[in-house]
């Protein structure tokens, strides 16, 4: 009588709201058997067969990734001593494995209040007093090395889950994969700076990212949330498109602005671009075919942030149709990573990179 496989292993992975509709699509192609949802957007998942969280296309869903290795069912309001209990168990479990450091956060991140954030830090703070003085208290996330081991916790009402794993390899290096950007100051042009944003700090878990005073290519800047964004991190920046650009960018330094649809631009003899960005709406293909021609003028390990508008798509087979289609266009390009970020909506981005011997 042939047996049911068994399913051992426990992840908690993230799906954004904006692809909820196909949840169970996604979790029968990963082979996974839903356990619990935690959370806005999170899933607790078993699978036979960890892999295909990396190799199949419905990974390209998952936000961010995570073994539980330890687990603390619990409304921590409602535990007395939670940071003190939670600290010492971690510690416990964990100190022998030597990551690289600790990082916590809570499971729905656009909770309303701040009771669960201050605690994830407050538990953060707390462990580090207890492991060795080697396990690093980083100010900034990006100082992680994306192929160590980082100890990550999550929690909220539901309780507390951890487990070790690479920041590459859980799509982020928070916890919960969350990079929080104030997108409400009163110089914002528009939510893609916030977008672009993230895009860099995600690229940090692939290559270091361009150097200040790096000169980007950008098609479809309009109204120029992204470009300004990439002025304010020390970008020189080549901004093309049909229509006009905020006011408030006027004289902007660094910025050079070319009113032409993308299609039809065409840069000087002899420029050369360190990077090349594309948030163009339309059909993705048309997108990433003109980013792939555009390369020629791309310096070589030069790198291309792409949004991949999904087109109108939107069942599993659609979207997988689109998005093989767009990647198959860009020739000369090597993939780095495709993730649904945290201000991406109905879309992807793209990391993809120019052989440096080009």
């Amino acid at each position: 009588m042939e047996q049911t496989p068994r399913l051992q292993t426990t992840w908690l992975v993230r799906i954004s709201s904006v692809f909820h509709d196909l949840e169970d699509r996604i979790l029968a192609t990963l082979g996974a058997v839903l356990v619990k949802r935690l959370g806005r957007d999170f899933l607790l998942i078993r699978l036979e067969e960890p892999g295909r969280l990396g190799s199949t296309g419905a990974a390209k869903y998952l936000r961010w990734i995570l073994p539980v290795e330890h687990a603390w069912p619990c409304n921590p309001r409602e535990t007395d001593g939670f940071i003190e209990k939670a600290a010492q168990a971690m510690f416990r479990k964990f100190s022998a494995a030597g990551p690289q450091t600790l990082m916590a956060g809570p499971l729905d991140p656009a909770e309303p209040g701040r009771y669960h954030k201050s605690l994830a830090s407050n538990l953060r703070g707390r462990a580090l007093q207890l492991f060795p003085p080697g396990m690093a208290a980083l100010k900034d996330a990006e100082e992680q090395d994306p192929q160590q081991p980082t100890l990550f916790a999550l929690l909220g009402k539901e309780g507390l889950f951890c487990g070790v794993h690479r920041p590459r390899e859980s799509k982020g290096f928070h916890a919960g994969g969350t990079r929080f950007i104030r997108q409400n100051r009163p110089e914002t042009i528009s939510r893609a700076g916030a977008k672009i944003a993230e895009a860099l700090h995600h690229l940090a878990l692939h290559r270091p990212r361009p150097a200040r005073g790096s000169h980007w290519l950008e098609l479809g800047a309009s109204p120029g949330g992204m470009t300004s964004e990439l002025l304010d991190q020390g970008y020189q920046v080549t901004a093309v498109d049909k229509a006009p650009l905020d006011p408030r960018l006027d004289g902007r330094e660094g910025l050079r602005f070319v009113r032409s649809d993308a299609s039809d631009f065409h840069p000087p003899r002899g420029a050369r671009y360190d990077a090349i960005l594309s948030d163009m709406n339309g059909d993705p293909r048309e997108s990433m075919a003109r980013v792939a021609a555009l390369s020629a003028n791309l310096a070589p390990g030069g790198i291309v942030v792409f949004t991949l508008k999904l087109a109108g798509a939107e069942d599993f087979e659609g979207i997988e149709r689109v998005t093989s289609e767009a990647l198959a266009a860009a020739r000369g390009l090597k993939a780095l990573a495709l993730v649904h970020l945290t201000y991406n909506r109905h879309e992807f981005t793209v990391f993809l990179e120019k052989a440096s011997d080009s």
